[in-house]
């Protein structure tokens, strides 16, 4: 089967949606029919820039596009989505299971972890036919799940603990199947996906440094204005506005989690000034850098 045009496929931001980046954790963990309802069951193919899916299917059928390929599956099942994977679903309403959503940050740093064997580096499906091997994935989905809900001192650490055990567990599946399966070989990349997946990198090891998006062109070998029509193409929006996306996840990430002054912030993000990072954030959220954090702390306190 033919894979989609992937100039013509929707770029979301979250499962189902194409609004920003909902939160500071660089995870998201939902119930699947928590918004698949919102959606009649169905999620049209689309696929995400910067976004990593694991779902967990308990119970319950869908029909799974994965790549360009269909598929019906039916009991438990694990599905794997890479970034730029194009996917859509079909869920049956009985349908049980969580969906985990990994910002690029953590997606990238689990792979370093892992290795060439990280099973997050492959679009991929997993049937769970042992028991022994569905229980362990859902005891550490269902850990993330009540973990990703309730703050509480470790929060971050425990989770990102918990991911990478699920990474882990999951590698192994992927290595050592139930049984043989269908299995999904390696993306095709073109040079724009390969230009974009360079940009994304260049964007993480250097965002803080705010360097221009000419220099970050001329690192990949390309023209700024071709960089910027991949971007559009691929991701849905402008170089700038990717390597602003990243500045702005780990401001909500300073503000909610450390201690750090505006200031202090502002600096740690290659702000010459406070009043330019303060404009910058509340330009992006509607919202100070000291409303922000204030309403973080609030709905952390009314979530013990």
């Amino acid at each position: 089967m033919k894979t989609a045009t992937t100039t013509h496929v929707p770029v979301f931001k979250l499962y189902g949606e194409t609004q920003h980046w909902p939160t500071p954790d660089l995870l998201h963990c939902e119930s699947i029919p928590e918004r698949s309802r919102l959606h009649d069951w169905r999620i049209r193919p689309h696929r995400h820039v910067d976004l990593v899916h694991i779902l967990f299917i308990s119970h319950g059928s869908l029909e799974l596009e994965l790549e360009g390929a269909k598929q019906r599956l039916e009991g438990a099942v694990t599905i794997i989505v890479p970034a730029m994977a194009i996917h859509g679903f079909h869920f049956s309403p009985d349908i049980g299971g969580h969906i985990i959503t990994l910002a690029n940050p953590l997606a990238d740093h689990l792979n370093e972890l892992m290795g060439e064997s990280s099973a997050l580096r492959k679009a991929d499906f997993l049937r769970m036919n042992q028991p022994a091997n569905t229980q362990r994935i859902a005891t550490l989905i269902d850990q993330i799940d009540q973990e990703y809900r309730q703050p509480a001192p470790g929060r971050n650490r425990l989770l990102e603990a918990l991911v990478q055990a699920l990474v882990v567990e999951l590698s192994r599946l992927t290595a050592y199947p139930d049984r043989p399966a269908k299995r999904h070989g390696p993306r095709q990349h073109d040079k724009g996906r390969q230009h974009l997946e360079n940009f994304q990198a260049l964007i993480e090891a250097h965002y803080r440094e705010q360097p221009s998006i000419e220099q970050l062109a001329e690192q990949i070998g390309v023209s700024s204005a071709h960089l910027n029509l991949l971007c559009r193409q691929l991701a849905g929006r402008s170089a700038l506005q990717l390597l602003h996306e990243r500045l702005l996840l780990e401001a909500k990430r300073q503000l909610t989690y450390t201690n750090m002054t505006i200031g202090e912030v502002s600096d740690s993000l290659g702000f010459s000034e406070p009043a330019y990072f303060t404009r910058f954030f509340k330009r992006n959220t509607a919202l100070s850098p000291r409303d922000f954090r204030l309403r973080q702390m609030a709905a952390n306190e009314s979530a013990k």
